[in-house]
């Protein structure tokens, strides 16, 4: 088997217990409630529940950027140790800290330049990283060497599609993800919308349909169009904002209507939570598409 080791952000919605059996190590992306700063990120100081019971008080929330001198940090302890590391962080469409990232692995490459260190951008989010991280996990299990599984990462990154619905679509105008005049046609009365992540990493509105129901169903007919009728799934991530029972209507959706070996259902952090508000249902899975093929079929104008 490889050695290297996998390190994930914050915002990477994978249960603790794969984390633990796979020795994963984190590292914190900050979030902030109502003027609060949490620097030891996710599963720290305040749980996920109570995050979403602040926002449906009128909580205020947003987040900052894992700084440049936490990679560094991290990097050196293990260029100094001689050990190989593999980091997977979220998407730099959505944020800096990938970029922060790779600034601290050139400062530290300047002390150690045969330090064995690669970042790795997921352009994905929440659980669209987790499968990510899955996919490289496997590959270690296979004694792949860490630039191998590395470059396959960069290469495969967009077989990982990702699709979402929220209640409400202010929380992303007001995270600066979609402009007003997104935000607000998407929030006409009765009528859910349905985005993606995009493949430069970026959150895209691109469909819609009419109740909750019918946003579930949109969801796992989107899903069931990128597949061949004889796919079979190792495994998927449904992704929730506090909203478990649609979540878990969602997969009894996707049981019915396809073959998956495992569903993870986990709660969104507060990375991605904070711009997405309570309410988001997000899925994850490897496609018979990519992302790139998935646009240009359904969604080319």
């Amino acid at each position: 088997m490889s050695l290297f080791t996998i390190m994930i952000d914050t915002n990477c919605d994978l249960p603790q217990e794969y984390i633990k059996k796979h020795s994963l190590e984190t590292i914190a992306i900050p979030f902030h409630i109502n003027g609060e700063t949490h620097d030891g990120g996710r599963w720290q100081e305040i749980s996920d529940k109570k995050f979403y019971d602040e926002l449906r008080k009128g909580g205020v929330a947003g987040t900052a950027l894992a700084n440049q001198e936490a990679f560094v940090d991290v990097f050196t302890k293990y260029a100094t140790q001689g050990e190989e590391l593999l980091v997977i962080l979220l998407s730099s469409g959505l944020s800096g800290t990938y970029e922060n990232s790779v600034a601290a692995l050139k400062e530290v490459k300047e002390k150690y330049p045969d330090c064995k260190i690669r970042t790795v951008d997921s352009r994905n989010a929440a659980g669209g990283a987790g499968v990510v991280t899955m996919q490289a996990v496997n590959k270690r299990a296979e004694g792949i060497s860490l630039n191998e599984v590395a470059d396959w990462l960069e290469d495969r990154r967009h077989s990982c599609l990702s699709l979402f619905t929220v209640d409400d679509l202010m929380y992303l105008h007001r995270g600066g993800r979609l402009s007003k005049l997104q935000a607000v046609a998407g929030s006409i009365i009765g009528i859910k919308p349905l985005l993606n992540v995009a493949p430069d990493g970026t959150l895209k509105l691109k469909d819609k349909a009419r109740g909750r129901k019918g946003a579930l169903e949109r969801l796992c007919g989107q899903m069931k169009r990128s597949l061949n009728p004889d796919t079979v799934l190792d495994a998927i991530i449904i992704s929730h904002s506090d909203c478990l029972a649609d979540a878990q209507t969602l997969a009894g959706m996707i049981n019915s209507s396809m073959e998956v070996k495992e569903i993870i259902i986990e709660m969104m952090g507060p990375v991605i939570g904070a711009h997405v508000g309570p309410g988001c249902i997000a899925l994850f899975f490897v496609g018979d598409m990519s992302r790139p093929e998935y646009e240009e079929k359904f969604y080319k104008s």
